[in-house]
């Protein structure tokens, strides 16, 4: 018997870690991730061409630079105010504060500096700007059933599912 590769229509079961280039884990799932390859669920950048003909049990690595992963850090979305100017309730680290732009979009900011009577706020996602490296094991291939379609989000539209 052949061993299942992943390619589109396949459910697929992993788990990964995410390590910043000083080797600290950003991110990691010990549980495992699941979703149909090829199908709406988007991986991060490249994930899904790495892992693209590997079986389970298969370990992939890769890296990702910043235009790969979550873009470069834009500095005009970062701003700083003396802290008066702030509501008492964003006044600590990791406080989410939401801001709209003249269009009435809204997007989230987060407190990331409070010192010397300044507050500074960023737009930008946490992982901006740093090249990362994606590390995956593969655990489960398949063919992808209507009820998988179903819990993964695809709402059954994929011609290759049983």
């Amino acid at each position: 018997m052949s061993k299942e590769v992943i390619k589109t229509g396949k459910f697929v079961s992993l788990t990964y870690s995410i390590v910043e280039e000083q080797g600290n884990v950003l991110e990691q799932s010990d549980l495992p991730v699941n979703y149909i390859h090829g199908g709406e669920t988007e991986l991060i950048g490249g994930m899904d061409a790495a892992v693209t003909g590997r079986s389970p049990g298969d370990k992939v690595s890769f890296t990702l630079s910043p235009d790969q992963g979550f873009g470069d850090h834009d500095p005009d979305l970062t701003f700083t105010d003396d802290i008066e100017n702030v509501p008492p309730e964003f006044r600590k680290l990791g406080a989410e504060v939401q801001m709209q732009n003249e269009q009435g979009e809204a997007k989230s900011f987060f407190v990331t500096r409070i010192e010397n009577g300044k507050l500074t706020v960023d737009g930008n996602h946490p992982l901006a700007g740093k090249t990362l490296t994606v590390n995956i094991k593969i655990v489960e291939v398949r063919d992808a059933t209507k009820e998988d379609a179903m819990s993964v989000g695809v709402p059954g539209q994929n011609p290759t599912i049983n």
